[in-house]
Parts: structure tokens; C-alpha cells; sequence
């Protein structure tokens, strides 16, 4: 269990706090990250700081009058680097979380979540086996009060990814991938101990049984 406690009703601690521990766990897992969409990122991020305090440091010491002409510069490539920082997140990197190569298998996985919906979603590309969406509600490795519970992260993502199930045979849990990755409505919402027929059917079975017995 992780010893940082967050929210359990914040989507984005929830989203933020669990992209971390993909990114961890994928590198834990010999996947050699690539940093080439950050460091984009970071150098738009960092010109349009640089900028802003030089026009304010240049403003401070020479006045108005001086800088004016730099400062509407300043203004015009502040404002293009500022549009090109919300371009290259929204298009390029399209809520990308890592990237990473393994045994000269690239994957990149995406992440996001949606209002009110309290519910994990992955896109992860890979170089061999193209393009898949995996979802999951955080209550499977959150707990109740808000710490994150690593081995049934791992478990889910092991068991739902190729790549990574390769990477991490321990905790792909083959029997179970369609559970894991996909659990049963019907399963979830049957009633227990009450009587009525589970999804496997054994209480049915159990009483035709005895039906049969009583006419024979």
C-alpha cells in the first residue's frame, strides 16, 4: 500500500497519482522512457517564463518609454509560444503519459478521465500489436480512504497488455485477463446470500437437483 494519501473524490488526484505509478511501474519494468514530448514541452514552457521576466526585468529598470517596442515583441511571442504549448498538448502528446521501449517494442500510453466518472482510461499503442482502450474503475487500487494499492494496478495492466504482461509474466494473470480487464456486470450487481442464482448458476443447479429427487 502506498503511504501517500489523496482525495478519493478528486478525478484529477486519482488520474495524477495513478499516471505516476504507470510511468514507475513501466520503467521498473525495463521500459527505456522516451523524454522527446516532455523536453518539447518543458522548452516552450520555460521560453514563455524566460520572456515574461525579462520584459518585466527590462521594464523595471528602464521604464515604459525604453522598452515599449520589445515589450509589444515580448506580448506577440509570448502569445505564439503560449498558443504552440496548448497545441502541442492537445494534439500532439493527447494526454500521453509515457513512452517507452522495450526489446525494441515501443509503446505509448494515454490516459484520461471523464466528469463525474470515477473510471481509468487507458489508450496504449504498441509497435507489434497496434492500438487498444482498457478501462477501470479507481476503486481497484485505490482504497477506500485513499491510498493506492500497487499490485492490482499491476495486475490490470499485466494482464490487459501484451507488452507489459511480456515484461511481467508474475502478475499477468492469463485465466483472468477477461475479468480483470473487463469485469462482469452481472457478476458485480447479483445479489448474495439471498437465494437467488449467482452467475455461475450453482444455486439453480442445486435446486433442480433436489426437484429431481423428490419425483423420483
Amino acid at each position: 500500500m502506498g503511504d501517500t494519501k489523496i482525495s478519493p473524490h478528486s478525478l484529477a488526484e486519482l488520474k495524477n497519482t495513478t499516471d505516476d505509478a504507470l510511468g514507475n511501474y513501466l520503467r521498473g519494468l525495463k521500459f527505456e522512457q522516451d523524454n522527446t514530448r516532455l523536453d518539447v514541452r518543458l522548452a516552450i514552457g520555460y521560453a514563455s517564463v524566460v520572456i515574461a521576466a525579462a520584459t518585466f526585468a527590462a521594464d523595471y529598470k528602464l521604464g515604459w518609454e525604453a522598452t515599449k517596442t520589445w515589450t509589444a515583441v515580448a506580448v506577440v511571442a509570448y502569445a505564439l509560444l503560449n498558443g504552440a504549448f496548448t497545441y502541442w498538448m492537445w494534439a500532439v502528446e493527447k494526454g500521453c503519459v509515457f513512452t517507452g521501449v522495450r526489446e525494441g517494442n515501443k509503446i505509448s500510453v494515454a490516459s484520461k478521465t471523464k466528469k463525474h466518472d470515477p473510471t481509468y482510461y487507458l489508450t496504449i499503442s504498441s509497435a507489434n500489436s497496434g492500438s487498444k482502450q482498457i478501462t477501470a474503475p479507481f476503486t481497484t487500487w485505490f482504497t477506500a480512504d485513499g491510498y493506492f494499492v500497487a499490485k492490482p494496478f499491476q495486475q490490470w495492466l499485466a494482464s490487459s497488455v501484451e507488452a507489459i504482461g511480456n515484461a511481467d509474466s508474475k502478475n499477468a494473470l492469463r485465466d483472468q485477463r477477461d475479468e480483470i480487464a473487463s469485469p462482469s456486470p452481472e457478476v458485480e450487481l447479483t445479489p448474495q446470500g439471498n437465494g437467488t442464482a449467482d452467475a455461475s448458476g450453482t444455486d439453480g443447479k442445486a435446486k433442480g437437483s433436489k426437484r429431481s429427487k423428490r419425483k423420483g
